[in-house]
């Protein structure tokens, strides 16, 4: 479930990257790749988990399957509060900067 979780993110990313002309200036590309890393570890942690429980691996418990989507959608959670603390340190619209710095008469 958490690779399923991840992947849907990454795509869904990955494709407004493409779309956006403004993907660039909102620092997407860096959205993208954190959950394509996160995808490609879950990836290997299923590979590995197969060839440990051979076809067990497709009839998990519920209580598991409910576990991993919490654990996917915590993982999706903070790629993005990762995403938006880059997006706030490079302030690519100079936004953030102008809040701070402004002057009050």
């Amino acid at each position: 479930m958490t690779l399923l979780i991840t992947v849907f993110a990454a795509a869904i990313c990955t494709g407004l990257w493409y779309r956006s002309e403004k993907a660039a200036d909102m620092k997407i590309g860096v959205l993208c790749w954190m959950f394509w890393g996160a995808s490609l570890m879950w990836l290997v942690d299923a590979i590995f988990e197969f060839a440990e429980l051979k076809a067990d691996y497709f009839t998990p418990a519920p209580m598991d399957m409910l576990n991993d989507a919490f654990l996917g959608l915590s993982v999706v959670a903070l790629g993005l509060i990762v995403w938006v603390i880059v997006l706030l340190v490079k302030d690519p619209q100079g936004k953030v900067r102008a809040a701070v710095f402004k002057k009050t008469k």
